[in-house]
């Protein structure tokens, strides 16, 4: 599984920092990838409200969001948002990047597209206020909230605490590092129950990311569904975007993955191939299905409708 730390703090090693690396440790020890991103630090641009996402589904903005944030979001079990109180909001650089994920909210909501991994992606609020107010973590709560939404990603729990200004001081909290563990084991076991399921082939580009997507959508919290390529490509098939897209599934900020990144990730129980021969690697004690598809390079968007509607009939037979 994979949990995707989002920093907020303009603050280095300051309290949510600490809070949201102590999480992350704990993931990492249960076998968890873990990436963390600290928004002070990246040059992301912000939003410039152009609705350029709401007429096309991308954004105008040409950084590298969309590579490096919108695709680790779609390939995340869990995200966390670490951040301080600033009048009652979250700092300036990680407003930017929620703001920016009004590309994410008009995939959903405008084109009525929905990312596969919706229905169990979790997300957590991690957050350290100077104040004692009652109301303190009220605002921030509700931007996480709809943060979330608009990623697919279920509100599910959160650790906040007020009172603490002093850098490091949560270090010092009574029972924070407790409150930590008891949050991950509550958060991470579910999904360190599931079987992973690995679909292979050669560029990773068109039928295996189809067929994970289809996988991910059906199977929700049984399986840990990820693909990979023995020679993986730059980017993924277009076409297999707008397949897929067809049947209200969005696979377009997915990247192209390794063998050896995705057999990194832990174990795999069945690993189900689509044409990469020999280059798909012998795991002792894994279950191996052959699928003869032809590849969708090359072909037209109707011929990729035919391969996703063919994957999709195969995938609801290995799920049964």
């Amino acid at each position: 599984m994979f949990v995707l730390g989002l920093n907020g703090s303009p603050r280095r090693k300051g309290n949510n920092d600490y809070l949201l690396s102590l999480f992350m440790d704990e993931a990492e020890k249960r076998g968890c990838a873990t990436h963390t991103i600290a928004a002070a630090f990246e040059s992301y641009e912000p939003c410039i409200g152009c609705g350029y996402c709401e007429k096309k589904g991308l954004c105008s903005i040409k950084d590298d969001m969309a590579r490096d944030l919108f695709s680790l979001m779609r390939k995340a079990d869990v995200i966390v948002l670490a951040s301080p109180v600033y009048f009652y909001g979250v700092p300036a650089r990680i407003k930017g990047i929620i703001d920016r994920i009004q590309t994410l909210w008009s995939r959903k909501y405008r084109f009525n597209l929905k990312d596969p991994g919706a229905e169990y992606r979790k997300g957590i609020l991690l957050s350290v206020g100077a104040t004692h107010g009652k109301n303190l973590f009220d605002g921030i709560r509700l931007t996480t909230r709809y943060f979330f939404d608009a990623m697919d990603c279920t509100y599910d729990r959160e650790l906040c605490y007020p009172g603490i200004d002093d850098r490091g001081a949560i270090a010092a909290h009574p029972g924070v590092k407790d409150d930590v563990k008891r949050l991950a084991d509550k958060v991470l076991t579910p999904f360190q129950q599931r079987k992973r399921i690995l679909f292979a082939c050669r560029e990773n580009a068109g039928r295996s990311q189809m067929a994970a997507g289809f996988a991910r959508q059906l199977a929700g919290d049984a399986y840990d569904v990820i693909s990979a390529g023995s020679s993986p490509a730059q980017t993924i098939n277009p076409l297999a975007v707008e397949a897929m897209a067809r049947k209200g599934i969005d696979i377009a900020f997915n990247q192209p993955c390794s063998m050896d990144d995705a057999l990194a990730l832990g174990n795999v129980e069945i690993i189900v191939t689509m044409g990469c021969g020999e280059a798909c690697p012998i795991i002792p004690g894994c279950k191996v299905v052959e699928w003869d598809l032809p590849d969708p390079a090359e072909k037209p968007l109707e011929a990729v409708c035919d391969i996703r509607d063919e994957i999709l009939e195969r995938v609801k037979s290995l799920l049964c």
